[in-house]
């Protein structure tokens, strides 16, 4: 096995040397990292419903979709980051457990008391700091987890949306936990670089590999191209996945607003609006933009309809 220490903390790079090591190579890496703020969703999710739309784009936190399943989680800089690329049996591919063990027995010899429960989560004393995802190729399992060390959670509660009532989808949902962070139970460490320094010799010792591998240049390059031309996509990102209605009330200018808005591809394939006239009659308008703030924002604007920056946010 391989051992990887990521130097970038791009997520967009980070998840495409992912893919990259897991669809054009045969070795079994081990990779730890470290991203900048971000929103992670699992490949089979609706976007929106699962962010808080809001906060993300006042606060430019980007939007990135995975290859694996699973729910939403958020990336900072006090959140490690572990992935394991394997061989595996036909059959046994998908095990949760296997691939978490270690993780646990690191925690372990740490003195904090880490469990698997659920799906594909870890925790101690019942409160979360990992959650987990695969993706499987024929025989080839990409395995990835988070650990919550250092997290800011307040911007992680406030980056997921609370209530996605008003999401009708068959997209994958994301299972909301009470979390915390390592650096709570965990002693002796001045940061999570440490933490993860600590974290890779011991994996190194446990599967018995001196192995530290440095990325190829070729491989460099490919996970760039594949960064900028999926993972910083609009079309990766937001459009793909399954089709969801959006349907909401709410006030705008003394009125009570129905909204619904059937979305397709990212796009509106479908829309109503009624209790506003104004607003009822730019409803032929919306249908072939975007569901994205800025498309709708430019669509009112044509129309001459003053939405402020809070009324925006009513549509998503």
């Amino acid at each position: 096995m391989f051992c990887i220490t990521l130097k970038s903390t791009d997520p967009f790079f980070n998840l495409a040397i992912e893919e990259v090591l897991f669809k054009n190579s045969t070795e079994e890496y081990l990779i730890l990292g470290i991203n900048s703020p971000s929103l992670i969703i699992g490949k089979h999710q609706s976007a929106h419903r699962e962010i808080n739309t809001r906060f993300i784009i006042e606060n430019k936190i980007p939007v990135i979709r995975r290859i694996s399943g699973g729910g939403a989680v958020f990336h900072d800089m006090g959140n490690l980051n572990f992935s394991f690329i394997r061989q595996s049996e036909p059959g046994r591919q998908v095990d949760f457990r296997k691939y978490t063990q270690p993780v646990i027995d690191f925690l372990i010899s740490l003195d904090v008391e880490a469990r698997f429960e659920g799906k594909n989560d870890l925790k101690v004393n019942g409160l979360k700091i990992s959650g987990n995802a695969e993706h499987v190729q024929h025989n080839r399992v990409l395995h990835h987890g988070t650990l919550l060390y250092s997290t800011f959670l307040d911007q992680l509660r406030n980056s997921l949306r609370k209530d996605t009532s008003c999401y009708m989808t068959r997209a994958v949902e994301s299972n909301p936990s009470s979390v915390t962070n390592l650096n709570r139970k965990i002693k002796g460490f001045k940061d999570i670089y440490e933490f993860r320094s600590a974290m890779m010799d011991y994996f190194m010792k446990y599967f018995h590999t001196t192995d530290i591998y440095e990325i190829p240049a070729h491989l460099t390059r490919d996970a760039m191209s594949l960064a900028d031309s999926k993972y910083r996509s609009w079309e990766w990102n937001w459009a793909y996945g399954p089709e969801y209605v959006f349907v909401k009330e709410f006030g705008f200018s003394g009125k009570q607003i129905f909204c619904r808005l059937s979305v397709k591809d990212g796009i509106i394939h479908d829309c109503l609006i009624e209790g506003s006239s104004k607003l009822s009659s730019t409803s032929g308008k919306l249908i072939g933009a975007r569901h994205m703030v800025d498309d709708l924002r430019e669509v009112f604007r044509k129309e001459d309809i003053d939405i402020s920056e809070e009324e925006i946010f009513n549509f998503f």
